[in-house]
């Protein structure tokens, strides 16, 4: 799954070698955690988030022909989400 959704992003944004995906292998469900290039989100996500749900359903089709459940993240970078914390 991780090597599907990294070809898929790798072929949309600027900034492929920043790419990095992480799975988290839950009881249920199995996690992938993307984080890009702060300058790639918006590609990523596209207008009206058209394009993430497009990757969210392109990953769950796949996920449920080998018979597991799938969920996409988009994950800030550490420095934006500390300094919202901050913020708060």
């Amino acid at each position: 799954m991780k090597e599907f959704v990294a070809y898929i992003v790798k072929n949309l944004v600027d900034n492929p070698d920043k790419v990095k995906i992480n799975e988290v292998g839950g009881t249920q469900t199995l996690i992938i955690e993307l984080a890009v290039e702060k300058s790639d989100i918006g590609k990523i996500i596209g207008k009206k988030g058209k394009t993430i749900n497009a990757i969210r359903t392109l990953l769950m089709s796949v996920a449920s022909r080998n018979g597991i459940r799938v969920n996409l993240e988009i994950i800030e970078d550490e420095k934006s989400a500390s300094e919202a914390e901050v913020a708060q």
